[in-house]
């Protein structure tokens, strides 16, 4: 998804729809789509069901390929599903506009406000005036500054920043792409630290509150903002250590010290002190973390609710923090439609039995497991899922509600079923297919494959400490 925004842009004369391979991609879509539907009808699945699974086939093949722009394909994906018979255009649109949406909007514009404030400079180069020489420390250091961030940012401005940093670093120690192991620990480190450290909160990424949201909705519990952070705080702290040693042991860095970060000082100087106008971006995003908080004793602080209230705060007379129009450039309108997309499409293949008869074909007999055996195995299908399904919010549109449903058949808590989906979405690591990773692979300085060897272990630790602390602090919460 990333790689649109980092290409070169092309002419006029020729569009990115109109290039021979976005011919392929709607072709190969619907290709598939036509396969799909006219092929017997599986065991158990409604006529209903397969129409919109020829419907995702469609979507997921225009979204992976980008023959068309990702926000298109979303608006398609809603018009699709009263042109196939699955849903009626007015219970498509509703469906399509939900509270991650607005969520999603206002976390754009608290990002915007973050950058256009030049915190995000004040506190990338605050961390690495910690790092000192010592490339292992650097890695580390870039790691965590793009962890903190992503704690309370979307998982891909969270990456972004951090990677302009990187790239100018690499500029100055002319490193080339494709030939410096430190520059791949750095760029495959960077993304890896995002996606862990988004998982902190649920304002730390669109994927949670989605998941959050589909619990509540169809698992009829609700995930409060300290039950969440009760497992996602833990697993931070884990693995991010764990991620910088894993990449540190595949990709040790070719140089023991990097002389490239010595003017971080001036620069650090060149900011002067802190501006009125970062204080009160400051004072704004601390307000709205101590409201999220509260939110877990007071539950009409809603976080969609405390997140849209921040974002309007910005634009009040006296704020001066930027203009809509500056906003309205910051906002990534592909993912704000994707949203919408995804969340249409996950009613629909709910109320098609698509969903449920995916997870019973791939998860069958889960309620005679044990609670250890449902959070593991339910976790390290996410993770295998993601080599399929490479966009996180789909697949908790996919499990999350036939998990939650199956769930209440069986008389056990919903959320022991779809929590584990809800946090392993973020697990992101085998390859660079996700949003996230794009944003730096698309640089070069690290091949598809680089990034496997090392996603596997990160990955397995994840599915065993996931599975841990849902078993271990999830009833201390009431979440099993």
């Amino acid at each position: 998804m990333a790689s649109e925004r980092n290409s070169p842009p092309l002419t006029p004369e020729e569009p990115p729809s109109s290039t021979p391979t976005a011919f392929m991609g709607v072709a190969a879509a619907a290709l598939l789509a036509l396969v799909v539907v006219i092929l017997p009808g599986a065991e158990a699945l409604p006529a209903e069901g397969q129409r919109m699974a020829a419907i995702f086939v469609v979507v997921l093949v225009l979204w992976t390929t980008e023959a068309v722009p990702v926000g298109v394909t979303s608006l398609l994906a809603v018009v699709l599903l009263p042109i196939f018979g699955v849903a009626d255009l007015p219970t498509a649109f509703s469906n399509f506009i939900s509270p991650v949406f607005f969520f999603v909007l206002a976390m754009f514009i608290v990002a915007q406000a973050f950058i256009s404030s030049r915190l995000d400079q004040r506190f990338s180069l605050w961390l690495l005036s910690k790092a000192g020489t010592d490339s292992r420390r650097v890695v580390l250091v870039f790691m965590v500054g793009t962890c903190l961030i992503s704690t309370i940012m979307s998982d891909v401005p969270a990456t972004a920043i951090f990677m302009a940093l990187a790239m100018g670093l690499f500029g100055k120690m002319g490193l080339t792409p494709g030939r410096s192991s430190f520059a791949k620990a750095l760029m495959i480190g960077i993304p890896f630290a995002a996606l862990i450290g988004g998982v902190a909160t649920p304002a730390g990424s669109s994927i949670n509150i989605l998941g959050i949201f589909f619990i509540q909705e169809y698992g009829n519990v609700t995930i409060r903002f300290l039950d969440w952070m009760v497992i996602g705080v833990p697993m931070v702290v884990i693995l991010l250590p764990l991620s910088v040693q894993i990449l540190l042991r595949f990709y040790p860095p070719e140089m023991a010290h990097v002389t490239a970060v010595g003017n971080v000082e001036a620069e650090r100087a060149a900011l002067g002190p802190v501006s009125g106008r970062e204080w009160r971006v400051l004072i704004i995003i601390g307000t709205m973390v101590v409201l999220w908080v509260l939110s877990t004793w007071f539950p009409a602080l809603n976080v969609v609710l405390v997140s849209l209230l921040g974002a309007i705060t910005m634009f009040l007379p006296g704020m001066r923090l930027f203009t809509w129009k500056e906003v309205e450039r910051g906002i990534g309108w592909e993912a704000l439609l994707m949203v919408g997309g995804v969340t249409a499409l996950g009613a629909a293949s709910v109320d098609t039995g698509l969903a449920q008869w995916l997870v019973d074909g791939s998860l069958g007999g889960l309620e005679d497991w044990s609670a250890v055996g449902i959070v593991a195995l339910v976790s390290a299908f996410t993770v295998v899922i993601h080599l399929a399904l490479p966009i996180g919010p789909v697949i908790n549109s996919v499990l999350i509600p036939p998990l939650a449903i199956l769930a209440l058949s069986t008389g056990q808590n919903p959320a022991l079923y779809a929590l584990p989906v809800a946090f392993t979405a973020s697990c992101a690591f085998l390859l660079p297919l996700d949003a996230v990773p794009l944003v730096t692979y698309t640089k070069g300085y690290y091949r598809m494959l680089d990034m496997f060897a090392p996603g596997v272990v990160l990955s397995a630790c994840w599915v065993v400490l996931i599975t841990v602390l849902m078993v271990w602090l999830g009833p201390l919460v009431g979440l099993i």
